[in-house]
């Protein structure tokens, strides 16, 4: 988390009431100790979602749901959004969330490696979402760029890393992390930004060609 949590707690607290299913998975992800977006980055994805009428979304690296959940609330009945995990157990867990909230229409499950996933997948998505291994950054980046619509959107998590990107030598997590981050900020296809809220999520604009 890069801004101090008071700041957090206050902005989080100006939202009205979250729906009962992502209340239930944000204390599931507390009790377990597991990483999620939260809602301050969960509703940016949704008003994302909604700005650009996206019908098409792509999770690499979803976990049990959080994130995925967001995005299909905000997408139109007949959306889709594809969610990957490594974990059979997640994938499940995700699935039945999403039976619950009513939104299983939507979803479309894969349990493997989030690249060769998207690969293998026909056509391309209005939306990429990016979340996992950071060593893999910056092979995802380049798979991401080739399955993204052109005025899609590709949204990176943790592209602060918890602020170790200031440092000069950093693990191999905390490298990748800085090399996507002079890869996506150099790459003229994109206009790109990074929102730093919790760990900085980076928002990228695929230009359409002339």
């Amino acid at each position: 988390m890069i801004t101090s949590p008071e700041i957090e707690r206050y902005i989080q607290n100006l939202y009205p009431l979250e729906d009962p299913i992502l209340k239930e998975m944000e204390e599931l992800g507390a009790k377990t100790n597991f990483p999620l977006v939260g809602p301050l980055v969960g509703r940016v994805l949704y008003q994302l979602t909604k700005l650009i009428s996206a019908k098409k979304v792509f999770e690499m690296g979803s976990g049990f749901g959080y994130s995925a959940f967001w995005f299909a609330l905000a997408l139109p009945q007949d959306g889709e959004v594809h969610l990957t995990d490594q974990s059979e157990k997640n994938t499940e867990t995700a699935k039945q969330f999403f039976i619950r909230g009513n939104l299983a229409e939507k979803g479309r499950f894969h349990t493997g490696d989030a690249c060769q996933i998207l690969q293998k997948i026909h056509g391309n998505f209005d939306i990429i979402f990016m979340d996992i291994d950071k060593t893999q950054y910056p092979k995802a980046l380049d798979s991401a760029k080739h399955k993204l619509n052109a005025g899609g959107l590709l949204i990176i998590d943790n592209l602060l890393w918890f602020g170790q990107v200031l440092e000069k030598h950093g693990d191999p997590d905390t490298e990748a992390v800085k090399l996507c981050n002079q890869k996506l900020f150099n790459d003229c296809s994109f206009i790109s930004t990074l929102l730093p809220i919790r760990d900085g999520i980076g928002i990228a604009y695929k230009i359409p060609s002339r």
